[in-house]
Order: structure tokens, then C-alpha cells, then sequence
């Protein structure tokens, strides 16, 4: 893999690694919620309208395009176990964030999953 394709792949990863931490700080400045007849719309215009939300929804959007971009580059074989990575940095991006708990056998998963991506990126 080239570095112009490794840098499309990882901001994707990357950005759709932001989205995901985004959009649960969004939900965390809602709260807790269900979904009734009653009360779909006014939850739901409350959570379209928090700006982690957005900004969320934003990421997703941008790390399309340069997913797409890095696809026209490399092997989808190769490519997606990379977006494997986003769960590496949001174990950590959580626990740090939102004092999500980080145990032995989550990172010993996380071990793994960088050792499957070193394997893949090698090849």
C-alpha cells in the first residue's frame, strides 16, 4: 500500500472514528430515551438538533468520500479489516472521553486487533 493510499484509508478510519465519538456525546447531552408514539418527534428534533449530532452525521459524510477515494486504491481485502482500527481508537478515545471502562479482556481485543491489522497492511 502506498502512503497516499494508507492516508485515505486512515482518515477515513479516523472519521468515522469521530463520528461515532460524536454522536454519543450527542446522545449523552439528550439522555436517556425511548422511542414512543408520543414522544417521537420531540426527541427526535431534540437529538437532530444537538451540534455533536451534526457534526457527527458531517464526519460520516466526509469519511465516505475519502473511503471511497482509498477504495479506487487499494484491495477491499485489505481495506476494510483496516477499519478495524476505529475501534482501537475509540476504546480509548471512550474511556478517556466518557470514562468508559477499559478492562483486560477489552484490551487484550485491542491487542488482537492491531496484531490482524499489522498481518493485513504487511501482505
Amino acid at each position: 500500500m502506498n502512503p497516499i493510499s494508507f492516508v485515505c484509508i486512515i482518515t477515513g478510519v479516523m472519521l468515522n472514528a469521530c463520528a461515532q465519538l460524536l454522536l454519543k456525546a450527542g446522545v449523552n447531552a439528550v439522555g436517556h430515551f425511548e422511542f414512543s408514539r408520543a414522544n417521537i418527534i420531540p426527541v427526535g428534533l431534540k437529538i437532530a438538533t444537538q451540534l455533536p449530532i451534526i457534526g457527527g452525521l458531517g464526519c460520516y459524510v466526509l469519511s465516505v468520500v475519502v473511503w471511497i477515494v482509498g477504495l479506487s486504491r487499494v484491495d477491499v481485502s485489505i481495506a476494510y479489516p483496516m477499519l478495524s482500527l476505529g475501534y482501537v481508537v475509540n476504546a480509548f478515545a471512550a474511556w478517556y472521553l466518557f470514562g468508559e471502562v477499559l478492562s483486560v479482556q477489552r484490551l487484550v481485543g485491542i491487542g488482537i486487533i492491531l496484531i490482524g491489522v499489522l498481518v493485513l497492511a504487511r501482505s
